[in-house]
């Protein structure tokens, strides 16, 4: 992935959690169970702090641009926290919108979120790695 794709994406991620975390403040709040907005907001939670772990990636993408090293490693971290946004917080807001108009939630649905968690764990691994060589 490129730099400036990935900080194109971590923007994009980044203003969707703010609509997304006033949505909830302000509309869901009033519509949800309270175990219902607990995962709701960590769904928020997590998108918004792995929007700025991909800013951060495309930053040092952008400064180690000459190392072959620093990015691979940075790009595998974009895709990991790419992946982990859209599998972590994707299935979250599924799960919550299934429950919500009383839907059954299927059972891979529920298999997701730890695999997107997997995938935010290896982000943060291989941003550790693409720093090791400065």
């Amino acid at each position: 992935m490129t730099a400036k794709l990935t900080l194109f994406i971590s923007c994009l991620f980044g203003a969707l959690s703010v609509a997304l975390g006033a949505f909830g403040a302000h509309i869901l709040k009033s519509l949800l169970t309270d175990d219902q907005l607990n995962i709701y907001e960590t769904a928020v939670r997590y998108q918004f702090y792995h929007s700025l772990a991909l800013l951060a990636t495309g930053v040092l993408m952008l400064y180690g641009q000459t190392h072959a090293y620093r990015l691979m490693w940075s790009s595998a971290s974009a895709y990991a926290f790419l992946i982990g946004l859209i599998l972590f917080c994707g299935s979250l807001y599924l799960i919550i919108s299934l429950q919500y108009h009383h839907l059954s939630v299927p059972w891979w649905v529920g298999v997701l979120t730890p695999i997107g968690g997997l995938s935010f764990i290896l982000g943060w691994i291989f941003l550790a790695l693409s720093v090791l060589k400065v």
